[in-house]
């Protein structure tokens, strides 16, 4: 029977803000959970660089693309997948030629570092007797829930997997489940496992991109937004020389260096 874990910590970051609040100042914008930590440095880099501070609201991609739809006053939306940015655009809700990848994103199988679970051995150690629940983000609206589920069907454990799987909101809560202890292993964004406070507390294995469809992530500037401009700004400062070492740092593979 599907698992749903609800975690109670609401708040995913100090720059977090609660949807339908609007900034008393500069720019505020959903950015899908594996951006949590990148999301942080570059939006201090751009406060500094720019004098516009920037408040984020971090979920999964499909909820945060609902948002927008019904009117949550985001200034730019930043996806996980590009298909939520182009299927807003189509709509009239994002601003189409505002529309462009910015990254593409990895997953991994993440342990804590005192797991006496060997890692390493990939996919097969979710078949390991010890393991009771493996988190994954619900595939449902969240693209790494949907890449760690074609990972798992692909890598021919889907099957005996399933009955351990427990799901996370976003893949950020997906973490948060392995951390907390309530969850043996999970698959979540590379992104997060190499933020030092989660590299710092455990291990991973890169899941070989063939087993899942690209995670292409995509961002666009919010149609309804009075800050066109700056959101424009925050977008190009993300992809120009500025923000793509952060980004790379991050495991991001960036347009024009991938396959």
């Amino acid at each position: 029977m599907r698992r749903i874990l609800v975690l109670l910590a609401a708040v995913l970051s100090a720059s977090a803000a609660p949807v339908g609040t609007q900034p008393a100042e500069g720019l505020l914008v959903a950015a899908a959970a594996d951006l949590r930590y990148a999301f942080e440095e570059v939006g201090q880099a751009f406060r500094a660089r720019a004098g516009i501070p920037v408040t984020f609201s971090f979920g999964s991609s499909g909820q945060l693309a609902q948002q927008v739809e019904n009117g949550a006053p985001f200034d730019a939306f930043f996806s996980a997948n590009e298909a939520f940015v182009h299927r807003l655009a189509e709509r009239g809700f994002v601003v189409p030629d505002s529309v462009q990848l910015y990254a593409v994103g990895r997953v991994v199988l993440w342990v804590r570092r005192e797991s006496p679970l060997p890692v390493e051995r990939g996919l097969s150690v979710l078949l390991d007797p010890r393991v009771r629940y493996v988190a994954i983000a619900n595939p449902e609206h969240a693209p790494y829930g949907e890449a760690a589920r074609q990972a798992l069907v692909n890598g021919g454990v889907y099957d005996r997997v399933r009955p351990k799987l427990v799901y996370g909101e976003n893949v950020s809560l997906t973490l948060q489940l392995v951390q907390s202890g309530n969850a043996d292993v999970g698959i979540v964004a590379l992104s997060l496992a190499l933020a030092p406070p989660v590299a710092r507390g455990g291990r991973f294995w890169l899941i070989p991109d063939r087993l899942h469809e690209p995670i292409r992530q995509a961002a666009g500037v919010v149609a309804r937004s009075t800050q066109q401009e700056q959101a424009r700004a925050f977008l190009a400062f993300v992809v120009g020389p500025a923000g793509r070492p952060v980004m790379r740092r991050y495991g991001f593979v960036l347009p024009g260096e991938g396959p």
